[in-house]
């Protein structure tokens, strides 16, 4: 298929694609392809076409599975304004499922990790702890129906309004949050812009049944490797909760957007997340680079 791009425009091109994280085939199709469809919004761009990449055990499981798990796709797509053009799959023993994503963007107005001040305030637009939710849930808890409402509730959440604030008021800085975590996407954050980030733990949203989670030991061990490698550059004040600092590093799917926001565009950026229901958590904010790229307080 052949689709007519813009004039004026700029390309993002993407692919991403995971294993299930809940139970359910739908909702697993949403949440994988808000995944994907965040790399485009993370820049400020906004997703034009989309290509479903799947992986299927075809000869051990029902058919009507993948069409959930495609129809579930398919919903985010379209809900982010973008077309389907198709796809590939191939037969394996695990299921994966994802998107290759081409999205338009005015090359004047990008986001980058590369593009934090110091002064910047540190927004965050989802909760943290999906991957301890994720873990519970496999773990087959009473309680797992319950969590899996909640995780699909923020990981199907599309991105948009964050990559809105961005082409508005032409932020310059933005990551999404994903495998690496709240703390080590910030450290990457901070280290490509020369600026070090301080994070304030008291301020970051975690999700209450994560942390319920996360005193039985659901801890995925995705996110204690997180831990391990960026705490090496880190710098972490005496008395901080090891619980909470480990959560800070928790490997999250479909998580949020980072912004760099100047203070005196905070109350903007606010008004566009908090009208669609994003959040708008101030976390911290980046300061003249230190000795270290990240500073937990």
């Amino acid at each position: 298929m052949v689709v007519r791009f813009p004039p004026g425009q700029a390309l993002v091109q993407t692919v991403d694609f995971l294993t299930p994280v809940v139970d359910d085939p739908y909702r697993f199709g949403q949440i994988a392809a808000a995944n994907a469809l965040s790399d485009v919004y993370a820049v400020g761009g906004e997703p034009y076409a989309a290509m479903n990449v799947c992986c299927f055990p075809a000869r051990t499981m029902e058919p009507g599975i993948l069409a959930e798990i495609l129809r579930g796709g398919l919903s985010k797509i379209h809900e982010a304004g973008a077309v389907l053009c198709g796809g590939h799959s191939v037969e394996d023993a695990e299921i994966k499922y994802g998107l290759s994503v081409s999205g338009a963007i005015d090359p004047a107005k990008i986001a980058t990790n590369r593009g934090l001040r110091p002064g910047d305030l540190l927004v965050l637009t989802k909760p943290v702890g999906t991957g301890v939710l994720a873990t519970a849930i496999k773990a087959g808890l009473p309680d797992a129906e319950t969590l899996e409402t909640l995780l699909h509730s923020w990981c199907a959440r599309l991105n948009r309004a964050g990559a809105q604030a961005i082409r508005e008021l032409n932020l310059t800085a933005s990551t999404d949050v994903t495998g690496f975590g709240l703390g080590g996407h910030l450290l990457e954050m901070a280290a490509a812009s020369g600026v070090t980030a301080e994070l304030d733990l008291g301020a970051v949203p975690f999700l209450k049944e994560a942390l319920d989670m996360a005193v039985l030991g659901l801890i995925p061990a995705g996110s204690i490797q997180n831990r391990n490698h960026y705490l090496q550059r880190t710098l972490v004040n005496p008395g901080l909760d090891e619980l909470l600092t480990t959560l800070a590093f928790d490997a999250q799917t479909s998580g949020g957007l980072i912004l760099g926001v100047p203070e005196s565009k905070l109350s903007q950026v606010t008004a566009i997340l908090t009208d669609v229901g994003d959040l708008a958590s101030v976390i911290g904010r980046a300061t003249t680079a230190g000795s270290q790229p990240l500073a937990l307080v």
